[in-house]
């Protein structure tokens, strides 16, 4: 082997892998609400929370406050008179949206999200529901705010919590006989193989049961390729 050979098969050997550094950002210290500059007064509604406590009692749990915005839990046996109660004599009739969270976590496992909005007032209000695995129902809010229809099919199909009471408690994106839920924690990145077979990849060809199969160490399927037309000669036009 020559020595510029060498060389350049020196010069292409990949490096030792070396970890990336992270840094970590500063943490502020704590400061009051009325001092910190991310705070809006549309946020800020003790005195919602105040109403929700004298009318529902102990159904009103923790109230979490980060940057003047006040976020309540609150129990899901109690939800939808609690939904009415905000809409129909505290303003609240703009149904934003609300999803759904895996914690992952023994118990209470699951989170519903409500963020809803008095216009008239520009206030803002976050409800949190805590859902346990074992009891995986939550009354639905579509008859009190009708946009709440398409958001809870939405966290039924992504998470397995169904919401008593829902007018049409079906699969959004999902075939309706998909054994699992997509955004629960333990569900594969790359997907099941085979559990969602999709179009073959070559005319005529068998379905494909693995969109990533050289992720899982087999061999993928080659996608279709036009074939090789020959190219027009005087010949074929004499």
């Amino acid at each position: 082997m020559r020595d510029d050979a060498k060389n350049i098969e020196t010069k292409t050997t990949p490096a030792a892998h070396e970890t990336l550094k992270f840094h970590f950002t500063p943490v502020d210290e704590p400061r009051p609400d009325q001092e910190n500059p991310h705070a809006k007064r549309t946020t800020h509604v003790p005195e919602v929370v105040e109403a929700l406590r004298e009318q529902f009692g102990e159904a009103i749990g923790d109230v979490v406050v980060y940057a003047g915005e006040h976020t309540v839990f609150v129990d899901k046996a109690q939800l939808r008179e609690i939904a009415r109660y905000l809409k129909d004599d505290l303003g609240f009739r703009y149904f934003v949206h609300c999803g759904g969270v895996d914690r992952f976590t023994d118990e209470d496992r699951f989170e519903v999200i409500y963020n809803l909005v008095n216009i008239e007032a520009r206030k803002r209000l976050r409800l949190r529901v805590r859902v346990d695995e074992d009891d995986l129902h939550v009354p639905s809010v579509a008859t009190v705010w009708r946009a709440a229809n398409w958001n809870e099919r939405e966290v039924y199909d992504m998470l397995g919590i169904v919401f008593d009471g829902h007018p049409d408690m079906r699969r959004m994106y999902m075939p309706e006989d998909f054994e699992y839920y997509p955004q629960r924690k333990e569900f594969p990145l790359l997907g099941i193989p085979g559990s969602l077979p999709l179009p073959a990849q070559s005319p005529g060809g068998d379905l494909t049961m693995d969109p990533f199969a050289a992720a899982h160490g087999s061999t993928p399927v080659k996608s279709y390729e036009e074939p090789t037309e020959e190219p027009d000669t005087d010949d074929d036009h004499a």
